[in-house]
């Protein structure tokens, strides 16, 4: 089940972060407040995944100075080839919940018939 989450994530983040331009905390508040199912997003979850997705250049950053400490805040945005692979991601993921929506469907049938 966690290999699952983990795998989806990825295609979650990149459509959190397709939606608009933002930054790491945002994007672990929104997953906390909209996706209980996932369990709770950590820091130590969410940086790795885009981590890698900036390598892979599904994703770019930039930074912008934060006004509540002086600092710089990333804010993430999605490439050319990240809304590519984004698009890629949710047709497939249209054909893998049709097709296991399929075999739940046949197993509840078959679970009602007996």
């Amino acid at each position: 089940m966690q290999q699952f989450k983990k795998g989806s994530l990825e295609m979650i983040l990149l459509s959190l972060i397709g939606r608009k331009e933002t930054y790491g905390y945002e994007i672990i508040t929104e997953l906390n407040n909209s996706a209980s199912v996932l369990g709770y997003a950590k820091e130590g979850t969410i940086y790795p995944i885009l981590y890698r997705l900036q390598e892979a250049e599904l994703i770019q950053c930039r930074l912008a100075p934060a006004a509540a400490n002086g600092g710089s805040k990333k804010y993430y945005s999605l490439t050319p080839k990240g809304k590519e692979v984004l698009q890629e991601l949710i047709m497939f993921w249209a054909s893998y919940t049709d097709c296991v929506n399929g075999f739940i469907a046949s197993y509840q049938q078959t679970e009602v018939s007996e």
